[in-house]
């Protein structure tokens, strides 16, 4: 059985060392050049169930280098107003979460796989085996393909056509600030991440990050990255016409000085604006060898932070399945996927919404319900 992965992402590589440690035959295709090319990014959460999908599919060194580089993630979560009075705040999880470098975990991730890059995909076509077709003319064979190649995923489009995404009316402006360069934050929101929760349409999420430098597997230094504060604003009627910052700074003007300062401090090259998609709503597909995982499926907002380790988990199940039954596996992949995957799309279009919309009324009450709940130590366990 021969698979091909389209795409060399978190989930298509973590799926490939899946296979590879079951003695499968797979295949990576990258349309990135080299491995050094996606150098970039804002660190990754990985919760306890993404870990457990590394830890199961990758090989037992790349998942202690995994350890070593990640930084500590989990360390509680608060709920703020916009004058930084904390509403509630919830403690740290007994079981350990991760604060990963995108950076480091694919050259993690990379290391060890025969990854084919500068490979463009363009289409497929279905015979005795599936040929591959890509941009630069070449083509390839497999038995099962697996299309992890994100939101605009070329494999999607050929196999689901009704399928993709959609905006969800929701603009976010993000930026990270260096923390090696200002010691003057609270330390309430570097030590935990928080949501700001104000009475307007709107909401704020901040989440500090640790700072290591990170070597590959020959101990050459390739990513050495400094302590910051990710910010993220986000509504549903944000316009952004006189500048990111400015933009956010206006809409912030009566809040906390040290959240507007926050802003105003961060270095115009690390904003950007985030137009928030989300996968429609399908139906279940008839399965066939041509399966995806990731967001090629079921891409989510980025309010729950929980899309890179569903994509994990879609890897860990696939693995499993394809290594168990074979081509007859993929259908119970599906099957599962579909579940958790779109409940997820739901959960965080759900959390979206909650956090850039809502009537004054409907979020003081939230404001009320999250106050009552850290006062009263039984209904705090049974909401959280």
């Amino acid at each position: 059985m021969r698979i091909a992965v389209v795409g060399g992402g978190i989930g298509g590589l973590c799926l490939a060392h899946g296979l590879r440690g079951a003695g499968v035959d797979v295949a990576v295709y990258e349309r990135d050049l080299s491995r050094t090319d996606r150098l970039q990014g804002y660190r990754v959460h990985i919760n306890p169930d993404g870990a457990a999908a590394l830890r199961e599919c990758l090989p037992e060194e790349n998942w202690q280098r995994f350890e070593q580089s990640a930084g500590t993630g989990g360390n509680g979560f608060g709920f703020l107003t916009e004058q930084l009075t904390p509403l509630l705040v919830l403690d740290p999880e007994a079981e350990r979460h991760y604060s990963a470098s995108r950076i480091t975990l694919r050259q993690v991730l990379l290391d060890g796989l025969d990854v084919r890059f500068g490979k463009r995909f363009e289409r497929y076509e279905q015979g005795d085996a599936i040929t591959l077709h890509f941009e630069d003319g070449t083509t390839a064979e497999c038995d099962v393909l697996v299309g992890a190649d994100g939101i605009r995923s070329r494999v999607r489009e050929q196999y689901l056509p009704h399928a993709g995404t959609e905006e969800v009316g929701v603009t976010a402006v993000a930026g990270k600030l260096f923390l090696d360069d200002h010691d003057w934050i609270p330390r309430g929101l570097v030590d935990r991440a928080n949501t700001i929760v104000p009475t307007s349409r709107c909401g704020m999420f901040l989440a500090s990050h640790d700072g290591l430098g990170h070597t590959d597997a020959d101990g050459v230094l390739f990513d050495n990255t400094r302590p910051y504060l990710m910010w993220a604003y986000a509504a549903n009627d944000l316009d952004v016409s006189e500048g990111l910052q400015q933009s956010v700074l206006r809409r912030i003007k009566q809040w906390s000085p040290d959240l507007q300062r926050i802003v105003r401090s961060t270095h115009p090259d690390t904003v950007s604006q985030w137009r928030i998609r989300s996968s429609k709503p399908i139906e279940r597909w008839e399965s066939t060898n041509v399966t995806l995982l990731g967001d090629a499926i079921h891409a989510m907002t980025p309010m729950r932070g929980i899309g890179a380790n569903v994509a994990l988990r879609d890897a860990q199940l696939l693995a499993r399945k394809l290594t168990e039954s074979g081509v007859d596996g993929i259908s119970d992949y599906e099957a599962e996927m579909y579940d958790y995957g779109f409940a997820a799309v739901r959960d965080s279009l759900r959390a979206a919404r909650q956090f850039a919309e809502g009537s004054p009324f409907s979020r003081t009450l939230f404001r009320t319900v999250l106050r009552t709940a850290s006062a009263v130590p039984a209904l705090k366990r049974a909401m959280f």
